[in-house]
């Protein structure tokens, strides 16, 4: 009995041993000093709730997270849980990387209150929860009041002529331009919108898996971003604009227009007056509709974990309604909760641009074929280097729009036969 008591005391030490050496690895990848700073926060409250458990916080500059990550992985660096943006979801999911979600939203009791947008999301690749949604990026149109008015524009641009005329005009003030362009890191987006916008329509395949890429109406809408910069409309050093440099750009003052998501507003409200800047509906093409991109991002465990449910209690911490909405009011996207809607913050005038977009019927969401498996390298590579040497005057906006087309074309029918 004596020999059975000690050996109970010593597993049970053996066990309190191991937990208090449990470490967490978490990697977030759309980096700023406040994300961090409010992740850190969150994860204080996991580690209270589990004692002896910590959370290793790694940290990605975001315009080199696509890289870098891989590098890690190759070394084989691989941490619990990842910040998993929606581009990556496919690649790393149907590369066996990342652990199913489905049995632990099955018992979790959070998940009826998800909004079905979420879900239906996270389960982008095959059907499965390979990632937790955070929260949803949808762009919409900020404009600098006093820009405008001293350029003697009365209104912000409804359509896509009055915001050239716009751009125009403020562009005539000293050192000042119309446009805040992102063309560098995470610049495809900009690129989709008024391209789909001109062209007034997002379909990016046909049946066989060809690309549309490179048809006459998305050329029109890759020409027009080209013409925009090309004509002084856009500060010259934005060719190499990321996303801190647009938004600094905008509160600064230099530009006076800025598509982006909720997340600028975090910077944005800090440096301005409300008074001083508004946000509203992106401009409608000849089509008489926008075509908005709306993309998400959320938290993904990866499959190499050893410590699987501990690294499910972390996703839970984040993503449970407390730390969901605490998360996106300081980061900016819009939550994933239904509960969310009743809750002040989101009622205020500051959202206003992007509820509008929700509502308008001519305004169509515009999801990016993000399941593919080679739409990352897309995005956060190819994209980049060729759309700039576009803007530069290298290539000519056909190559541009054939390159692109090319490579999709190749992608899709790739998916396509895969699913055979």
């Amino acid at each position: 009995m004596r020999k059975l008591i000690t050996a109970t005391l010593l597993a049970t030490l053996m066990a309190g041993s191991a937990l208090a050496d449990t470490k967490l690895k978490l990697v977030e990848v759309i980096t700023s000093p406040e994300r961090t700073e409010t992740l850190k926060s969150i994860v204080a409250k996991f580690e209270a709730a589990n004692p002896g458990t910590t959370v290793e916080i790694i940290s990605l500059p975001w315009g080199e997270a696509f890289q870098k990550f891989a590098t890690m992985v190759s070394a084989g660096e691989i941490p619990d849980v990842m910040e998993m943006p929606d581009t990556w979801l496919s690649l790393y999911a149907n590369n066996g990387m990342l652990e199913s979600l489905e049995p632990y939203l099955a018992k979790w009791e959070h998940t009826p209150g998800l909004t079905e947008r979420a879900l239906e999301l996270g389960r982008d690749v095959n059907d499965t929860a390979y990632m937790l949604p955070y929260g949803f990026y949808l762009r919409a149109m900020f404009y600098n009041r006093k820009l405008l008015s001293e350029a003697g524009v009365a209104e912000p641009p409804k359509t896509m002529d009055d915001f050239v005329r716009a751009s125009e005009a403020v562009s005539k003030l000293p050192g000042k331009s119309g446009y805040c362009l992102r063309g560098g890191p995470g610049g495809l987006n900009g690129w989709v919108m008024f391209g789909a916008t001109m062209a007034g329509d997002n379909t990016f395949f046909k049946e066989d898996g060809t690309s549309t890429m490179n048809s006459e109406g998305w050329v029109k809408g890759l020409t027009w971003v080209i013409d925009l910069y090309k004509k002084g409309l856009a500060p010259k050093d934005s060719v190499n604009w990321g996303f801190n440099e647009i938004v600094a750009g905008f509160y600064s003052g230099t530009c006076a227009f800025l598509d982006q998501d909720p997340d600028a507003l975090i910077a944005i409200a800090q440096r301005m007056k409300p008074e001083d800047f508004g946000v509203t509906t992106m401009p409608k093409g000849p089509s008489g509709k926008a075509f908005t991109t709306i993309g998400f991002a959320g938290w993904s465990m990866l499959s190499a974990s050893q410590n699987k449910d501990l690294s499910w209690k972390l996703i839970e911490t984040l993503e449970g309604p407390e730390g969901n909405i605490e998360w996106n009011k300081r980061t900016g996207a819009l939550p994933v909760h239904k509960s969310a809607e009743k809750d002040p913050f989101y009622s205020g005038p500051q959202f206003k641009g992007w509820f509008d977009e929700l509502a308008d019927k001519d305004v169509v969401l515009t999801v990016m074929p993000t399941y593919l498996e080679e739409f990352a390298f897309f995005k956060d590579s190819l994209a980049i280097k060729t759309s700039q040497e576009a803007l530069l005057g290298d290539i000519t906006p056909e190559e541009l729009a054939n390159q692109w087309a090319d490579y999709l074309t190749k992608a899709q029918q790739k998916h396509l036969a895969n699913k055979k």
